[in-house]
């Protein structure tokens, strides 16, 4: 086997940039749009509605902290990549990255430039060939961006995550303050606190529920691809995804808060566009203009934080020689790894054009709960194959606590099988999902190969 040096990135990324890369990977639109199905889901109940956005959040934390492990006694660029081949070997790490390249990561950029665009033309009108304009022009500017330095990107995402999270404190405010003047909803949440199902209805709507909330809080994973440029990372690891974990689990309960006092639990259940319907219901009409700014903002900065993490998954693949080896280049100006960055950039763009192909490949993103199972679960056996060493930081509540997420990742996995199982073109999605990820077994055979000669 030939020997290589691999391509070092700089460490250039503080402890504030990880807890703001953190959160703002995770705050996209969810907050925005899905309280209200998640309280439909539960049967209008308040109490139980703030319950799951509660568990989801503990659950979440769970993850986090397994992954602070993981991170901390391996710093090294390509994250849950890395743990996934240190625990479990080189096919499945590989298949990881293939699906996070040609789907997970790509599709991602895809929908919320889309996305995007979708809430620009509620401020500005656009025509159709503007609209798929701006939508690849979004894309190459954050591309053009996080090829030109981490430090330019990161900062880009600091700011970005401090704007959203300072205008969801704002609005919710606002909301709250408004809410308890007019006084005409607030009293109708005691008496919302209940549910009038019982029994299997309730047990699983709770469970959909559980589902939908944990979806919201996807993306706190992302920071671990970056471990190979953040400063200190046996120390800012644990506390910035244990404070980032918080963070999110305050301000999701705050905003949902404000929802149901400044709308009331009726109007909040019946709405799939929950901040925008409860800024027009409190401040008027012209304050859904304010909130689709809002999500703007806020799709833009978790673009930013797709595309400043995920290509140093490719970059770790390269320098693994299970990839194209152009990849495992860092630019000698920039000091990224810009052709991994360049890559993602050009496939988001083609899946951001082919939306018929988009649509499809949205079926895939429950492949990624699978790794992120097995990204949590590869601390089993890499705490036996390392029995001995010293740990930088252990996990609290070991084995109980990477376990209860492996489960709970299982679980979103089972749900979207069994959603395709009753919907035809849910079912097509997963098929194709599954086709996507096998399409990877030709190709690491074929970079094996490579490899050894």
């Amino acid at each position: 086997m030939p020997t290589t040096t691999k391509a070092e990135l700089t460490r250039s990324l503080r402890e504030r940039d990880l807890l703001l890369l953190f959160v703002g990977s995770v705050i996209g639109s969810g907050i925005f749009l899905t309280p209200g199905l998640i309280e439909r889901q539960v049967g209008g109940s308040v109490g139980w509605s703030l319950l799951v956005w509660l568990f989801g959040g503990v659950l979440s934390l769970l993850g986090a902290l397994t992954y602070a492990e993981l991170a901390a006694a391996n710093p090294e660029a390509g994250g849950l990549y890395c743990y996934i081949r240190d625990g479990f070997g080189r096919l499945p790490a590989f298949l990881y990255g293939w699906c996070l390249f040609l789907v997970i990561a790509s599709a991602t950029i895809a929908a919320l430039a889309h996305a995007f665009t979708t809430y620009l033309e509620e401020i500005v009108p656009l025509s159709p060939a503007g609209a798929s304009l701006v939508t690849i022009l979004m894309i190459a500017v954050v591309t053009a961006v996080n090829v030109w330095g981490t430090r330019k990107s990161s900062d880009v995402q600091n700011v970005t995550t401090i704007i959203k999270v300072g205008l969801i404190v704002v609005l919710g405010s606002v909301l709250l303050f408004l809410g308890f003047l007019k006084g005409t909803h607030a009293g109708e949440l005691p008496a919302a606190l209940g549910t009038s199902e019982s029994g299997y209805a309730l047990v699983s709507g709770i469970g959909f529920a559980m589902i939908t909330v944990l979806w919201a809080y996807e993306g706190w994973q992302f920071g671990t691809y970056s471990a190979g440029e953040v400063m200190d990372p046996q120390r800012c690891f644990p506390r910035t995804f244990l404070i980032g974990s918080l963070i999110l689990i305050g301000l999701y309960l705050f905003a949902v808060v404000a929802y149901l006092v400044a709308l009331g639990p009726a109007q909040a259940a019946a709405s799939d566009a929950i901040a925008a319907t409860a800024a027009r219901a409190v401040l008027g009409p012209w304050a859904g203009k304010l909130v689709a700014a809002m999500i703007l903002i806020s799709t833009f900065s978790s673009t930013n934080s797709v595309m400043l993490t995920a290509p140093r998954v490719f970059f770790a693949m390269a320098n693994d020689n299970l990839f194209f080896k152009k990849l495992a280049e860092v630019d000698p100006r920039f000091g990224t790894p810009a052709a991994a960055i360049l890559a993602l950039g050009a496939w988001s763009c083609v899946l951001a054009s082919a939306a018929g192909f988009a649509k499809l490949a949205s079926g895939a993103v429950f492949v990624g709960w699978i790794f992120y199972g097995l990204g949590a679960a590869s601390i089993f056996p890499i705490r036996r194959a390392n029995a001995g060493a010293p740990i930088p930081y252990r996990v609290p509540g070991y084995p109980l606590t990477p376990l209860v997420f492996v489960l709970a990742a299982l679980a979103i996995v089972g749900n979207a099988i069994y959603a395709a199982a009753k919907d035809p073109h849910e079912f097509t999605h997963l098929r194709v999902a599954i086709v996507l990820m096998l399409l990877g077994l030709p190709g690491y055979f074929f970079w094996s190969r490579v490899e050894t000669h």
